[in-house]
């Protein structure tokens, strides 16, 4: 059975050197050989990641109670939906089973046609595909993937597509002149925002993710691609396509930009740690630690400790109104 890699090599000598896009898309998601589609569990202590979805039952319970108030927002509908977009292994399900909820992930699930409520996302755009951007000299150009002695490496390609190049252009203009930059453009981002969009007549899209506002780019001059493997991080992204994750920092000002020109109304970006504390701050977290016996109690209060002080900075969160 061919692996990821020996399907990418392969399209890489029929058509030459491929855009970086084209490798991620094929490396995560390929039907057979992505590493999202493979048999192994990616998440958890055997795996190669945590995320928030896997501090349970505390984050459930929460992001439970966030949902509650949300649904109070919109003049409790009677049939409120919450729309789980990038489910992965399902941990929110027990919890949002309260509401009318549908999960989505590759290749199965589905949101209704229209419907009030919310769709919510944890860890969804910094999976997307991206293709890469290296300025040199005051040039900008995309990144390719060819293939060199049995090994991936990157090939300088073709400039910069036209629609692409403000964006560029405003990157660059954040970093001293003549700085040699890398920088990712997440071509797939306003889709996948559009996608969750389309069936929503009324309510909130909540996505919880890590990235950096326009600002904030500088601190990243080599970009943002990073690989994880057995919870290590791993710089070189186009080794063991298929066997390690690719995620790219989720640029906020631009999804917000995505947000607005998809008629969305945007709301402060906050911390996940915020973010959870008004989940939870309305009976002091009680619902949240609720344990039948000590040792239990004790398992919940560090998750919402992991959950505040440990991915809290890190990750972000925004909601959409509609």
């Amino acid at each position: 059975m061919r692996s990821a890699a020996e399907l990418l090599a392969s399209e890489i000598r029929g058509q030459g050197p491929i855009p970086f896009s084209q490798f991620m898309e094929t490396a995560l998601y390929h039907p057979e050989h992505g590493y999202y589609r493979s048999p192994r569990d990616p998440f958890g202590v055997a795996g190669d990641f945590y995320t928030a979805s896997q501090l349970q039952p505390v984050f459930g319970r929460l992001i439970a109670a966030v949902m509650r108030h949300r649904c109070a927002q919109l003049g409790d509908p009677h049939h409120f939906t919450v729309v789980e977009w990038g489910a992965g292994r399902g941990e929110l399900a027990e919890h949002l089973n309260a509401f009318h909820h549908h999960s989505v992930d590759i290749g199965r699930g589905g949101a209704p046609d229209r419907f009030e409520g919310v769709v919510f996302s944890n860890e969804l755009f910094d999976a997307l595909p991206v293709d890469v951007v290296r300025v040199r000299h005051g040039a900008a150009s995309l990144m390719h993937v060819g293939c060199r002695d049995d090994a991936f490496v990157w090939i300088d390609g073709p400039a910069v597509p036209d629609e692409w190049r403000p964006y560029v252009e405003r990157a660059r203009a954040l970093f001293p002149s003549g700085e040699d930059l890398w920088l990712e453009l997440p071509v797939r981002l306003r889709d996948t925002l559009a996608a969750m969009a389309a069936p929503l007549a009324r309510g909130f899209i909540i996505a919880i993710d890590y990235g950096y506002t326009a600002p904030e780019l500088v601190r990243f001059p080599r970009g943002t691609l990073m690989s994880y493997r057995r919870h290590r991080a791993v710089e070189d992204v186009l080794r063991h396509p298929g066997e390690q994750d690719i995620t790219a920092h989720v640029p906020f000002t631009h999804l917000e930009a995505c947000a607005a020109s998809l008629g969305l109304v945007s709301s402060p970006l906050v911390t996940l740690a915020r973010f959870l504390m008004d989940a939870g701050e309305p009976d002091q977290f009680a619902s949240a630690l609720a344990a039948p016996d000590e040792r239990q109690a004790l398992r919940l209060r560090l998750q919402l400790k992991s959950l505040l002080f440990g991915m809290g900075a890190t990750y972000r969160c925004i909601t959409f109104r509609r």
